[in-house]
């Protein structure tokens, strides 16, 4: 579905029932995910013994796609964390339902792409570096649409992207206080206070 190499394609069930028998979920987790979540599969397994051209890496040895079949389209993205913190790979998941379906990836936090009609999800990613630790970067990066600079690991721009992100929300907070405020000396001090956060924001 991916447009992986077929050296890469595999299938092998991920019973739920394995799931919760393994690991230590409560049982309003379990509860949630069952009714969420109707089929999980192993589709690819990516590793230098499927493509040869591509080697191991420091950190990443393997990356698997695992397919999640949803029982409705709008879920609740905490099972989807639940399953990736639970299961300590590398691993895309292709989430379904119907004739639709999405990306999501775990790395520090869950990034996930928009709905798309299932023959364009295989342009979503591609299996792009020398080595297993770039292919995952290029891949995390893509689902999350944002790029690595030069001298940042993916967990360090990672951080330094949410970082931004909420700087960014409390300027917009800032803002929207200060032009609701009638007094002049608190607009200036407001004033003060969002020239500082934007300075650290641009800095």
């Amino acid at each position: 579905m991916l447009g992986l190499p077929p050296t890469t394609e595999v299938k092998r069930p991920l019973p739920k029932a394995q799931l919760f028998k393994r690991f230590d979920w409560t049982p309003s987790q379990r509860e949630r995910f069952d009714g969420e979540v109707s089929r999980l599969d192993f589709v690819n397994w990516i590793s230098p013994r499927t493509v040869p051209a591509i080697a191991v890496g420091n950190e990443v040895k393997e990356i698997f796609v695992v397919e999640v079949q949803l029982k409705r389209r709008c879920f609740d993205a905490k099972s989807i964390e639940l399953l990736a913190k639970t299961i300590p790979q590398r691993i895309v998941y292709l989430l379904s339902y119907g004739e639709e379906a999405m990306l999501a990836v775990h790395h520090t936090k869950l990034f996930t792409t928009g709905w798309y009609l299932i023959p364009n999800v295989s342009n979503l990613i591609s299996l792009n570096g020398l080595n297993l630790d770039a292919v995952w970067e290029n891949i995390v990066s893509s689902i999350g649409q944002f790029s690595v600079e030069e001298d940042k690991s993916l967990s360090e721009q990672i951080k330094v992207d949410e970082e931004r992100a909420k700087l960014e929300r409390q300027i917009a907070a800032l803002e929207h206080q200060m032009n609701a405020t009638k007094q002049p000396r608190r607009k200036r001090e407001l004033f003060i206070e969002l020239q500082k956060l934007k300075q650290q924001n641009n800095g």
